[in-house]
């Protein structure tokens, strides 16, 4: 079986097939799917898709791009969602200063916010990090060291030494399409040092559709092409990454109910 660590299948542009979506990663076996909010307002609505649905769960978080939508933004702005069975996690959140440099000072109080949520509830850190890799390893390591908590580094694609730091305190790196991509070979020689033991592996649909639907709307179902690339990279089966993979997803996102 096999599990989408991220993705959006609550946007828009699922509104007409959502459910033919959700029915065809489960014909392609994909058990957990991790339908991430990027915008607290949202977060709601997820839930109730969540609850109609076996396997699926959602976050509380806003997206950095977003970092500015409201006038205040609190970690309790954040928790005020946790007590659901349905979020697992904080984010998605982060840096990013290809899109938004001009409000990184806002981008940052926005996720000291979010980290501060991962803190105080002990749910892990969804990290985005897109040009920002200076910052986002002294907020990630000054903030751990003052108060430990855990997280992931989702859809990766930027240095090693962003990846080491974050292998450091303990993070996942998560594993997108991106890696299928013919121009990445520094990405796949990046994941094939990153330990088994915290990897994992999205789709970030309906964004970055893997080779070879590079050029459509990305699915959950498409996990299998990056999980292809994952295993040949790893020098494994690609059922032993399935294993690998959903083992790291339920041990780094532990509210999720196990069910075997």
């Amino acid at each position: 079986m096999f599990t989408d660590s991220h993705c959006h299948i609550n946007s828009e542009d699922f509104a007409a097939d959502r459910e033919d979506v959700v029915l065809r990663a489960r014909e392609m076996k994909i058990k957990y799917i991790l339908d991430v909010s990027d915008d607290v307002e949202k977060t709601s609505e997820i839930i109730t898709f969540c609850s109609r649905h076996k396997n699926i769960y959602t976050t509380s978080g806003l997206h950095p791009e977003l970092a500015d939508k409201y006038d205040i933004f609190t970690s309790e702005t954040i928790l005020q969602h946790v007590t659901s069975p349905y979020v697992v996690g904080i984010g998605e959140c982060g840096l990013d200063y290809f899109y938004n440099a001009d409000i990184k000072s806002r981008q940052i109080e926005v996720f000291q916010a979010h980290i501060e949520a991962a803190q105080l509830s002990g749910l892990p850190l969804i990290v985005h990090s897109r040009d920002a890799d200076d910052n986002m390893i002294a907020l990630l390591t000054a903030n751990y060291k003052k108060c430990p908590f855990k997280g992931e580094l989702h859809c990766f694609s930027s240095s090693e030494r962003l990846c080491n730091a974050a292998l450091e305190i303990g993070f996942y790196i998560s594993a997108s399409g991106i890696i299928t991509f013919k121009k990445s070979e520094e990405l796949r020689r990046i994941f094939a040092a990153v330990p088994d033991d915290r990897l994992l592996i999205e789709t970030d649909s309906p964004f970055l559709a893997p080779t070879p639907h590079r050029g459509k709307r990305n699915e959950p179902a498409y996990v299998i092409n990056t999980a292809q690339v994952l295993a040949e990279i790893k020098n494994k089966s690609i059922e032993e990454i399935a294993a690998i993979t959903t083992d790291n997803f339920l041990t780094l996102f532990d509210k999720v109910k196990n069910d075997g």
